[in-house]
């Protein structure tokens, strides 16, 4: 999806938002929330319909899957930060649903989790919500299920799309927007091995939890278990298309394009390159960094975020792409063309990288936490009917009683000592709040604020956050796999 900014700019947001035609209210609204009521009017600013369609992935690619408005990607969501929005959710599905505003700071009644006590979106019903856009950047919104083994619900399916929450004051060092939404479809189950991290920042690992990782992993294999189990994709897409087979990205040289990038995968890590360029990352999960690196690669874990420019000076007709051969073959990648130039697309494979996100932010310290905890991360191999149980300091999360691992106080600082004991690596997640790296693997950082973080594999990463949005908080594992079976966490506080 490309948007030309200064026609944008010019023909105001409030006419431009995308989305389907408001829809009237009606009598077949069940679990219609207080605070819409306290703002009624007769048509919502946008409306979301959950049902079972069609994605033309290629020619001879078509999947069936659950989608949001009849389309994948669905109509990116252009808000505007501090302006109230009125949303109708419409499931027309056999199962209720869920639906998370990832990255924004609301409340819990709309945030889009039942473990937090998010009403459902009822079968064949509908919720009007309402909240106040926040923060301001690139924020997207998802299905938040537990569908542990069906593979054909949750984020699974197609139900992700983009949220762009409009600043109030617009920086402006571009001349326009590109959205991708990086997606796989028609998931499998197979017997894995864990995806290596050695494309993070080199740090050795913590010998006690490689230690205990692996001890338990050996012990695991000698009972006679085979490995968990993983999930793995046939079809790889940018923008509902698959390499080769959408329209291409269409550049002049010279222009400089902020690409907003979205990885709506449920379980997999991404990267990107496009040969002969190099992505000045500006912002990251939406949030500016402090200090904009150009960097030849990016990298983006589930449901992660980037926001970065290219400039436009290496003509040619190139793909802009997945490192992997396999899943950019499968489709993971898009076409770039420069104005007048004809040919095949071109891919040129760089020079190894190493994602650091501490290069983004302040060497200094940051501010010291008035409280911390420790949380260890570990895995049970194949302990649950054949998949991986996952743990948070040796509990998994229980559905059926979902008690609150942390009591907070509001206004505090915290600091959250995060240690894997695995060699998978982690996409954490927390919910209706930003955090601030604080420790990247051993190396002190600051400033650099995010929703997600990866987790490297017998690594640790330290976070901090202010307790300033009450009520149940979500904290879990992004890869969909991990957060099904354990990794979760509630925090609490009034």
């Amino acid at each position: 999806m490309t948007i030309d900014r200064r026609k944008f700019l010019n023909l105001g947001v409030a006419g431009t938002v995308a989305g389907v035609a408001p829809r009237p209210v009606t009598a077949e609204m069940p679990g219609v929330p207080d605070q819409a009521a306290a703002t009624p009017q007769a048509k919502a600013d946008h409306t979301i319909r959950i049902a079972n369609g069609l994605v033309e992935l290629a020619a001879d690619h078509i999947v069936s899957t659950k989608l949001y408005n009849g389309e994948f990607p669905p109509p990116l969501l252009r808000l505007r930060e501090g302006q109230p929005v009125v949303i109708d959710i419409r499931n027309d599905t056999d199962t209720p649903e869920q639906l998370h505003w990832h990255g924004q700071t609301v409340p819990v009644d709309v945030d889009g989790a039942a473990e937090e006590g998010t009403p459902y979106i009822p079968a064949h019903g509908m919720r009007r919500i309402s909240f106040t856009p926040g923060p301001a950047g690139l924020r997207f919104y998802h299905s938040h299920l537990v569908p542990g083994a069906d593979l054909a619900n949750g984020q699974y399916s197609g139900q992700v799309g983009t949220v762009y929450i409009e600043p109030k004051r617009e920086a402006g060092r571009y001349d326009r927007e590109v959205f991708l939404m990086l997606k796989e479809f028609q998931p499998t189950l197979s017997r894995g091995g864990d995806m290596a991290s050695d494309f993070l920042a080199k740090a050795a690992a913590v010998k006690s939890l490689q230690d205990a990782g692996e001890s338990a992993m050996r012990a695991s294999m000698a009972s006679g278990k085979p490995h968990g189990y993983e999930v793995g994709y046939d079809l790889f897409s940018i923008n509902g298309r698959m390499l080769g087979h959408g329209e291409p990205i269409r550049v002049k040289q010279g222009e400089r394009v902020m690409f907003h990038i979205v990885n709506g995968s449920a379980t997999e890590i991404r990267s990107l390159a496009l040969p002969g360029h190099r992505f000045e990352v500006v912002a990251l999960d939406g949030n500016p960094v402090p200090n904009p690196v150009e960097v030849p690669v990016l990298w983006l874990g589930t449901a992660e975020r980037i926001s970065a420019i290219v400039e436009m000076k290496s003509p040619g007709i190139w793909v802009l792409g997945d490192l992997a051969d396999d899943d950019r073959g499968k489709g993971m990648g898009i076409v770039v063309e420069y104005s007048g130039r004809t040919g095949k697309p071109k891919w040129v494979k760089p020079a190894g990288y190493r994602w650091d996100y501490t290069i983004f932010g302040k060497q200094e310290p940051a501010a010291a936490p008035e409280e911390a905890f420790e949380m260890t991360f570990a895995k049970n191999n194949a302990a649950l009917d054949g998949f991986n149980e996952w743990t948070i300091n040796g509990n998994a999360f229980s559905m059926a009683r979902m008690d609150p691992i942390l009591r907070l106080k509001q206004g505090r600082r915290y600091r959250l000592r995060m240690r894997n004991a695995s060699d998978d690596v982690h996409p954490v997640h927390l919910h209706r709040h930003n955090f601030e790296l604080t420790r990247i693997a051993g190396k002190a950082t600051s400033s650099v604020r995010k929703d997600v973080v990866m987790l490297g594999g017998y690594q640790e990463v330290e976070v901090d956050f202010v307790a300033d949005n009450p009520g149940k908080t979500l904290f879990h594992c992004h890869q969909q796999l991990h957060m099904d079976f354990g990794f979760m966490a509630l925090f609490d506080y009034a």
